[in-house]
């Protein structure tokens, strides 16, 4: 049982192989890569369809949207499998899966209503820090100094691309790190679900929680909306749900260790979006903080996988 929990750490996300039955060609890093830019450019069109829309969409409307779209997504990808995906084995594990969902995507919202994009999106990368970090507290594993190190480096990057301490950041700055750990809290519900329930039952479930979840306070909260924005909000939905189907099909075709780099071309995406639409120029400091943590992130998570020998982890 120890032995199980911790692959938790170096087998980061879930094993997307089993949402198709059967898959076994062989990879396509190219593919993979490619689509994983293309998740990176629709997630940044996530958030900018969010920044577009918050000034007449409050952040209820905006999550109903999110997770009505997941649900939508998923049960699409559920029915053109098999329906026996729609059983659970997990019920209660599920729910709590859901739960984590809906507070990380709150928060994760609300840092990019608040704060630049290139910091938001920075802020992103620090799940894996966050997950290090509470590997102790929740497996109870020893943390050896290169975690220790990897790690304080990391968030030194934090301090860096803000410009603050630790004990002085701004709300959004904190938000940003919240739902990075909350996502990071994520990570460990995942690897317990992976080993009963595919993908894309884990999917579906998280989109009908997060949908029954939120939709009473959107119903209590609602607000007459333009067409505009209505479009705007439904975008915003539908972009955070392709962009995890994009993910989910890049690591589905594409090796974890080879497309390992990508992801970072969102960061770059961000700050084109945030100069060309928002006339955000982002600080020296907030570059250098993002390559500190863009650094210590990919180096941590190599250690692992070196240091273990296992399998590289699939989103």
């Amino acid at each position: 049982m120890r032995r199980r929990a911790t692959r938790l750490i170096a087998r980061l996300q879930p094993d997307v192989r089993r949402m198709t039955p059967g898959s076994t060609a062989e990879p396509n890093n190219l593919r993979g890569a490619v689509l994983l830019a293309l998740a990176a450019c629709v997630f940044t069109l996530e958030v900018t369809m969010l920044r577009l829309a918050s000034g007449a969409a409050n952040d209820a409307q905006i999550v109903f949207f999110r997770a009505l779209a997941q649900l939508v997504v998923s049960l699409a990808i559920v029915l053109s499998i098999s329906r026996d995906l729609i059983r659970t084995r997990r019920p209660g594990l599920q729910i709590l899966r859901g739960l984590a969902s809906l507070a990380t995507w709150w928060l994760y919202y609300w840092s990019f209503r608040v704060l630049d994009m290139a910091l938001a999106t920075t802020l992103t990368f620090t799940t894996s820090l966050f997950v290090i970090a509470f590997a102790a507290p929740i497996l109870g594993e020893k943390v050896g100094g290169w975690r220790i190190g990897a790690t304080i480096a990391g968030f030194i990057g934090v301090v860096i691309a803000t410009g603050t301490s630790l004990v002085a950041l701004e709300t959004g700055v904190i938000v940003g790190l919240a739902s990075a750990a909350a996502a990071a809290l994520i990570v460990f519900l995942n690897r317990a679900l992976a080993r009963t329930e595919p993908t894309a039952t884990i999917m579906l479930y998280i989109g009908l929680v997060t949908t029954l979840g939120t939709a009473p306070v959107a119903a209590l909260y609602w607000q007459p909306l333009p067409a505009s924005d209505f479009a705007l909000v439904s975008l915003t939905g539908a972009f955070g749900a392709l962009g995890m189907w994009l993910t989910i099909e890049a690591y589905r075709v594409g090796e974890v260790s080879a497309l390992a780099p990508v992801p970072y071309v969102r960061i770059v995406i961000a700050i084109l979006f945030g100069v060309l639409l928002f006339g955000e120029i982002p600080s020296w400091s907030t570059l250098i903080g993002a390559t500190i943590i863009i650094t210590a992130t990919v180096a941590l998570t190599r250690h692992e996988r070196q240091r273990r020998g296992l399998a590289a982890p699939h989103r």
